[in-house]
């Protein structure tokens, strides 16, 4: 009794195990809506499944008339396929794809309109149960193309700042289920086109990235008309937006319950035409009348027209300049008028105005001879950009117009007087060598009709070429009429440091003053002086300028030669002495010298040099960074004479051996005393190379950088030997497989003891000098580190391989074991309590009775 309720709980919990993993078919929501000719994908997935893991499909379509199933292509029949859609499966217009174990997809490559049907997916049985869904349907629309798109540009050629209309006009026979959506683009050059905007198919906008800015400015405008008409406004038309523009509409569809989103079933694409953008800059024209010709007191009247093909749209920023006759290209800014009509710069006298669209008229009353010389008018135009302000979409300057003021006065009524005087130019201080100072005084005299003495002087500078031809002259400085002193571009530096001054040194002289003078400092000379005399609008006018006669300066320039000889004074014949070395300086064509010395030293002809110590040019001693901290007082430089310095390195190691040589470097002064270097060069080599007494010993130390295992990087010493002869273990060798023995002077031997796969790796070796010195006490040397070598361990096959086997096998029988005694208990078991299985003897008695 009790063996059937647990039978009839096994059934049950069957069953509920198979209700609970019930098959379930699906394929994609419909309708789905698609062109004629276009191509079609409909994936069918089968889930909570028994049976194997790799499932079967099969593909029909549901007629409209009855329901009649016609086969299409099945995953596990070839002969499934029906005969009317044969021959579309043997061409592969039809065709099956398996995408995974539970999941395929049937594709028709060219639908047609007769394939607007449902269809049907169907798995075969293989559960122990019948649950669930064995099939799911879909419906397939398959509708004309209707869509024309018929695109048109008004107007293809419009100037900078003006609007460009792009017309993009869709049609289509209505469809449930699409939709449709208009995108604009432009194309450059030969690059594909770049989208601008898009509206649709959710009646959203979409903008492109280059276009986004523009579009949040109100540069791109979109017109909704209905009935199939788009329009879209490209405000305020830049030269960057000349190209090639195109319209695409696309239809569109999507899945009921949201599916996958949206899903574009046909695009057309049409060239709407070229778009050419004229700039302002070519349009824009600036003239102003022609020269002008006045008398003193006279006023001025100069009138600037601007024209360009769309003058209303831009705004303009009006500038007079004003220049000298004899230097055209420089002209500075006389006063001018911004974008909101402010006038800058000018004075009470002198102004402008706007007297008309693109007309503005200077006017300079009670001219004098200074405003003699060119007028120019400059003109930026402005163009908006969105509303953001304005850009600058060109820049345009007249041809310059000259204005000469002259004095018509009556010669026997009112005679007039120009300022005079003569302009001279000497140089007091001449250089002989190169970095001797320069001077030079231009002098201003006999003097007549400059009643407030207001001088300007202007130094200039031509460059003597070894082939002898001057370059033309570069303004060095200017000292104005109101003394401010003016650098010259190539003389701003050495103005503002100091290295070249100029200014007067007297009423009428002005002095110009090179602190040390340079081989491209050779060359002509000469001064420009003007008078300047008060103009009735308060400043001052140039009236008279003289230049001076040129002055060469010139020297022969000498290259500073410098020698440096080393020669030893003292042997460090064994290690603990005393070495000294003594250098002797010669130089030529050097003013006034300083030195400095700097020892350097090389452990071997080839290596790179170390510094030792050195001596400034101000007899300064300092310890380089080539000599160890310890060592300070072992190393002395002084001076023992005019020329000569002697170097000594007291307690010679044998770390010291080695190359030492002077560094001398020649110093000059100028007139802020401040040191210039000359020339350097180096002596040559004294070598120490004292053998060892023999009074030395070792402190060695071996590590290991095992392959397997990186922890200690070699950092902790397996084991160690003191210059004593006492061995130390470290952690890394406790259980004593390694030991260090001396089998020479200077041989240390590191023995492996039962060598394993863990002692594998890269050993290296390092010893710490000591030596006894003069004074009879141990002196610690530096410390020398070995080149690593490398240790493999062979291990024999059996010894690699014979503890998994025998865990192996041991495993096994315990298992092999296990088994059987779990088998005799079970079978006991059952035979004890199963009446079906009598014993065979008391069969035999039943039988005979």
């Amino acid at each position: 009794m009790r063996q059937q309720k647990g039978f009839l709980l096994f059934v049950l919990l069957l069953e509920l195990a198979v209700l609970c993993e019930s098959r379930l078919v699906t394929v994609p929501d419909g309708p789905l809506v698609r062109v004629e000719g276009q191509s079609v994908s409909i994936c069918c997935n089968v889930s909570d499944y028994q049976g194997p893991r790799d499932q079967d499909f099969e593909w029909s379509l549901i007629t409209g008339d009855g329901g009649e199933d016609i086969q299409l292509v099945s995953t596990f029949d070839p002969m499934y396929t029906h005969t009317s859609v044969l021959d579309r499966v043997e061409s592969g217009d039809i065709s099956l794809k398996k995408l995974g174990e539970a999941s395929v997809e049937l594709t028709i490559r060219n639908v047609r309109a007769s394939d607007s049907t449902t269809y049907r997916c169907s798995t075969p049985s293989t559960d122990s149960v019948i649950s669930g869904n064995y099939y799911a349907d879909v419906e397939l629309r398959v509708i004309g193309d209707t869509l024309k798109v018929s695109p048109a540009i008004p107007s293809a050629a419009v100037l900078e700042g003006q609007s460009v209309q792009l017309h993009c006009n869709a049609s289509r026979a209505y469809t449930a289920h699409t939709f449709l959506s208009i995108t604009w683009s432009v194309r450059k050059g030969t690059g594909s086109p770049e989208d601008i905007l898009t509206f649709g198919p959710d009646e959203a906008v979409r903008v492109g990235p280059a276009f986004t800015e523009r579009y949040a400015d109100g540069g791109l405008l979109l017109d909704l008309r209905g009935g199939g008409v788009y329009r879209m406004e490209l405000k305020e038309a830049r030269a960057l937006d000349q190209g090639a523009y195109v319209c695409t509409a696309r239809e569109w569809t999507k899945q009921p319950g949201g599916g996958k989103g949206w899903q574009k079933i046909l695009e057309k694409s049409e060239d709407m035409g070229s778009v050419t953008v004229t700039p302002i800059a070519q349009s824009l024209t600036v003239t102003v009348q022609k020269n002008v010709t006045l008398s003193v007191e006279d006023t001025l009247n100069l009138t600037c027209s601007v024209s360009a093909g769309n003058l209303t749209i831009l705004g303009l920023e009006v500038t007079w300049l004003f220049g000298a006759a004899d230097a055209p290209g420089i002209l500075r800014e006389l006063l001018r008028v911004g974008l909101d009509g402010q006038v800058l710069g000018g004075s009470e006298l002198a102004g402008m105005r706007r007297v008309g669209p693109g007309t503005f008229r200077l006017l300079l009353p009670s001219v004098q001879r200074s405003d003699s010389g060119l007028y120019a008018c400059q003109v930026k135009a402005w163009l908006r950009q969105g509303f953001r302000g304005w850009y600058q979409a060109a820049e345009k300057t007249s041809l310059p117009v000259h204005v000469l003021v002259t004095r018509l006065v009556n010669v026997l009524l009112c005679p007039v007087t120009e300022p005079d005087f003569k302009v001279n130019l000497t140089a007091p201080v001449s250089p002989r060598f190169t970095g001797d100072p320069t001077e030079l005084l231009c002098n201003v005299t006999d003097i007549r009709n400059v009643p407030d003495g207001r001088l300007s002087v202007t130094w200039t500078y031509g460059e003597r070429r070894p082939e002898g031809v001057v370059s033309g002259p570069m303004t060095v400085a200017t000292v104005d009429e109101l003394g401010v002193l003016l650098p010259g571009d190539s003389y701003r530096q050495r103005l503002e440091t100091g290295a070249v001054t100029a200014g007067r040194s007297g009423p009428a002289t002005f002095r110009l003053f090179v602190l040390r003078s340079r081989d491209q400092d050779m060359g002509r000379y000469s001064c420009k002086v003007a008078a300047w005399t008060r103009s009735l609008r308060g400043g001052w006018d140039k009236s008279t300028e003289r230049q001076s006669l040129p002055v060469t300066v010139e020297w022969t320039a000498q290259t500073p030669l410098l020698n440096v000889v080393a020669h030893r004074v003292r042997e460090a014949a064994t290690g603990g002495s005393t070495f000294e070395m003594s250098c002797r300086v010669t130089g030529q064509n050097i003013q006034n010298p300083g030195y400095s010395v700097l020892i350097r030293f090389v452990e071997r002809q080839g290596s790179n040099p170390r510094k030792v110590v050195s001596l400034s040019a101000d007899s300064v001693l300092q310890l380089e960074e080539g000599m160890a901290a310890s060592r300070t007082d072992s190393v002395a430089l002084e001076k023992t004479g005019q020329l000569e310095y002697r170097f000594r390195l007291y307690g010679a190691q044998v770390s010291d051996r080695g190359f030492y040589y002077c560094d001398v470097t020649a110093w000059t002064r100028d007139q802020s005393k401040d040191w210039s270097r000359a020339v350097s060069t180096e002596s040559n080599k004294i070598e120490i190379t004292f053998t060892d007494a023999g009074d030395v010993a070792y402190d060695v130390c071996w590590f290991q950088t095992p392959l397997l295992a990186m922890d200690n990087g070699g950092a902790v010493p397996l084991i160690s030997m003191d210059r004593w002869g006492v061995v130390r273990r470290g952690s890394a060798n406790e259980s004593a497989e390694f030991s260090l023995e001396r089998t020479d002077r200077h041989a240390f031997v590191l023995r492996l003891h039962r060598a394993h796969d863990r002692h594998m790796g890269e050993y290296h070796c390092t010893a710490r000098l000591w030596y006894i010195s003069a004074s009879g006490l141990w002196r610690e040397g530096r410390e020398l580190t070995s080149a690593p070598v490398s240790l493999a361990v062979s291990l024999a096959f059996w010894d690699s391989v014979q503890i998994p086997v025998l865990c192996g096998l041991a495993a096994a029988l315990a298992a092999g074991l296990l088994s059987v005694v779990v088998g005799l208990i079970s079978a006991h078991w059952c035979l004890s309590r199963n009446p079906m299985h009598a014993p065979r003897n008391k069969l035999i008695d039943l039988e005979m009775d």
